[in-house]
């Protein structure tokens, strides 16, 4: 496998560990990039564009770009995040107060703090919507200020696969007067030079390879690590509160479609270069490359690790940690140390910024597993950066 880019000494093990991915995990397409105190030291890209070689073997170039899925919700946490620390949003008030439709059905108490912490109790919709309605802006938020809770706002957790982006647009919109994904543009990606959108602008769209299922080999020995039944079960069960929150768009875009991919979905289909996401969380924690700019304070990023949420997921039937927006540190999605923040995208993607050792990092790959929190092949790059980290 011919691996492209660059690695700063003492990062060797996260290239040999890339390499390994494309020769015993069977990947076929991918880039990882790593920040260490705001400067760049691993910029790794290698395989095809395309999943499919729909391009026959067009390579995948230092400026590939490839769809987060899930991955999105980190970067979209930083807006509300930067909205609290300017005065606009108030973390602990009512969602009703930004948005009066909201607070019906039960839903008066729920606080925007418990759209970021994953407690608001809206995982799924009664009614999914198709993939048309999906992609107007409007659509999923109304159907979220007309849904009911499945418990009680505020007195448990359960992740909110897709509902979770609709609820942190309608806030910005309400506040800014803009979509998340044009406030991203103006306020993040476009200050900070960063290869990543919400809402691929046309001009950027032969940057961006296809996206597809593969299956992982079979390791040697025949042995494969199985989830637990009850997860399995929850998946496999059309009634469960699994089933139905990753149904909330039933059936779901095709990722490859332009038009999916204009769309600006906050939980879900953000574009990025492995690069501009780990410049991302990067910038979250200290300024990169010495240009001045932080996106949020020390306090604010203490803020958005500390623990909101712990124990059994609702939704994901394992048990999970989340802070204000992001995912943190545990069994469920592995990172770099206790204080890490960020997120995964299912079946491979994954972003995080870890403060206490500086390092920020970024994951995008074209083909995408069946698993949800934790990827073998970026776990395999995780403990790469580990080891480097604490030889260094």
């Amino acid at each position: 496998m011919d691996v492209n880019g660059t690695v700063a000494e003492g990062f060797e093990p996260v290239r040999d560990a890339f390499v390994t991915n494309f020769e015993a995990l069977g990947e076929r397409g991918a880039a990882v990039a790593v920040y260490r105190d705001g400067r760049k030291v691993v910029d790794l890209w290698g395989g095809t564009r395309d999943v499919d070689d729909v391009d026959g073997d067009a390579p995948w170039e230092q400026g590939t770009a490839q769809i987060m899925r899930s991955a999105t919700k980190g970067v979209a946490a930083a807006v509300p995040l930067m909205l609290a620390e300017r005065g606009k949003l108030d973390l602990d008030a009512p969602v009703g107060e930004y948005w009066p439709e909201f607070k019906v059905r039960g839903k008066e108490r729920t606080l925007v703090r418990h759209v970021l912490n994953h407690r608001a109790g809206l995982p799924y919709l009664d009614r999914p919507l198709t993939p048309e309605d999906a992609l107007d802006p409007h659509r999923g938020p109304e159907a979220v200020a007309a849904q009911a809770p499945a418990w009680e706002p505020g007195t448990d957790h359960g992740y909110h696969p897709l509902t979770y982006g609709w609820m942190i647009d309608e806030l910005v919109r309400r506040v800014t007067g803009q979509w998340t994904g044009e406030w991203i543009a103006s306020e993040i990606a476009g200050p900070l030079g960063l290869d990543l959108w919400l809402g691929l602008p046309r001009a950027q769209a032969a940057r961006v390879g296809r996206a597809g299922r593969t299956e992982a080999p079979e390791p040697s020995g025949g042995l494969r690590l199985r989830p637990k039944r009850s997860v399995t079960e929850a998946y496999d069960d059309p009634s469960s509160l699994t089933r139905r929150a990753f149904a909330a768009i039933s059936p779901f875009p095709d990722q490859n479609d332009p038009a999916y991919r204009t769309a600006a979905l906050p939980a879900t289909n953000g574009i990025a270069t492995a690069d501009g996401l780990a410049r991302f969380y990067a910038s979250l924690i200290g300024e990169v490359d010495g240009n001045g700019t932080r996106l949020l304070t020390p306090r604010t990023v203490e803020s958005a690790h500390a623990e909101e949420s712990a124990g059994p997921d609702r939704t994901l039937v394992v048990n999970t940690r989340f802070g204000l927006g992001y995912m943190l540190h545990g069994s469920a999605s592995p990172l770099l140390g206790p204080g890490s923040f960020g997120h995964p995208g299912r079946g491979g993607p994954l972003g995080f910024a870890d403060p206490a050792s500086g390092i920020a990092f970024g994951y995008v790959t074209n083909g995408f597993r069946k698993t949800v929190t934790a990827d073998p092949r970026a776990q395999a790059l995780v403990r790469a950066v580990r080891a480097a980290v604490a030889a260094r």
